[in-house]
């Protein structure tokens, strides 16, 4: 007899009938009881118990501070070794500085390096965007450029600790930029695994050193207009650049005359300037 005739046949006696409501009730309360989890889980995904946003692999060390001496605190989180945390990273925000005695939560990416840090039960306002580098970062990755998905520019300043993490994100790549209260970047990750696995297969542009942009000298003919400058190279005719919406504002400064050194990126883009102001 074949086996779904004979199952058929058991479940036909009352006992055996009772039991698979049973465990037919077991099952759904189960299934039900994943999706809640499944709904919470997916509801703190990439935020805190603050309600501020994080990136996957970021984690909050609590701890107490022990001592502050010069420009850094000594926090003990019962880790095998002291934390020593800057003390700019919260002057810079207008907090109170630490004191001995602070109850303080560290965020720390998944790197190990420090992220934020924040007095118990302070509020803390990270959010996160979604994008790619537009362009290599400028001389001393101290700022980028991001497009985001909906198609718009904006410039963000990359906290030091940050700025060998973006440096090393390829231009083009989609990532998560993770911008602090200063809308400066203080992380950065990859969007999804397909990311990393393009970027490990293929070579893309990452962020050179200064060094590694061309260099143009001469003197402004055209101070900035409509994005674009003109310079006269000693002895060549007169060149147009485009220039970055980066470095613009330095550009705003100069008048037609000025001496400058342009970095121009692979794209013929103005990067960077170099320029002695006049007295």
């Amino acid at each position: 007899m074949p086996f779904t005739t004979v199952f058929q046949q058991i479940s036909k006696i009352p006992s055996v009938q009772g039991s698979m409501r049973l465990f037919s009730l077991y099952v759904v309360c189960f299934l039900a009881g994943c999706l809640v989890f499944s709904g919470v889980a997916l509801a703190h995904e990439g935020k805190d118990t603050k309600g501020s946003e994080s990136l996957s692999g970021e984690r909050v060390i609590s701890g107490t501070v022990l001592e502050v001496r010069g420009e850094q605190a000594k926090v003990d989180t019962g880790e095998v070794q002291y934390r020593y945390l800057p003390m700019n990273l919260r002057e810079e925000k207008g907090l109170p500085a630490l004191k001995e005695g602070d109850r303080v939560e560290i965020t720390v990416n998944d790197q190990n390096l420090i992220v934020d840090v924040h007095l118990e039960g302070e509020e803390s306002h990270h959010r996160i965007l979604h994008g790619v580098l537009a362009q290599p970062l400028v001389t001393g990755h101290e700022t980028a450029v991001i497009q985001s998905k909906e198609g718009q520019e904006e410039s963000h300043m990359i906290r030091p600790l940050a700025r060998s993490k973006v440096a090393s994100i390829p231009v083009g790549a989609e990532v998560i930029f993770l911008i602090d209260e200063m809308d400066q970047i203080v992380d950065v990750t990859f969007e999804n695994k397909t990311e990393v696995d393009k970027v490990q297969n293929h070579e893309k542009k990452k962020s050179p050193l200064k060094g590694n942009f061309k260099q143009v000298s001469g003197i402004l003919k055209q101070p900035l207009k409509d994005n674009m400058i003109s310079v006269q190279p000693d002895g060549k005719k007169e060149q147009q650049y485009e220039v970055r919406n980066l470095v613009q504002d330095k550009f705003k400064k100069l008048s037609s005359g000025q001496e400058v050194i342009l970095f121009v990126d692979d794209e013929n883009k103005v990067t960077d300037v170099s320029f002695i102001e006049k007295k």
